[in-house]
């Protein structure tokens, strides 16, 4: 199945991630498990994971780290069962 593209992204508190995608929906994604290692524990930095941008079907940082797009969509949680 394919995912629906990223067409918004917009970095929030706590490490969380707000996503609008293509088909309307709108969701949350918890970054947190992923800042682990030298590689993606640089997304500990605010400044540095508050430069989160799109990049084709997903998002990504000016390091290259990025989540791919089924992890994004399938990891995420609809605003309405989130609290923002």
């Amino acid at each position: 199945m394919l995912q629906p593209t990223v067409l918004e992204v917009t970095p929030m508190a706590d490490y969380k991630l707000m996503l609008t995608f293509e088909n309307g929906e709108k969701k949350i994604f918890d970054v947190t498990p992923y800042i682990d290692g030298p590689w993606f524990g640089k997304l500990r930095d605010v400044v540095f994971f508050n430069s989160v941008y799109i990049a084709g079907k997903s998002v990504k940082w000016a390091d290259g780290q990025d989540i791919s797009p089924h992890e994004l969509y399938g990891s995420s949680k609809p605003i309405k069962e989130t609290s923002i």
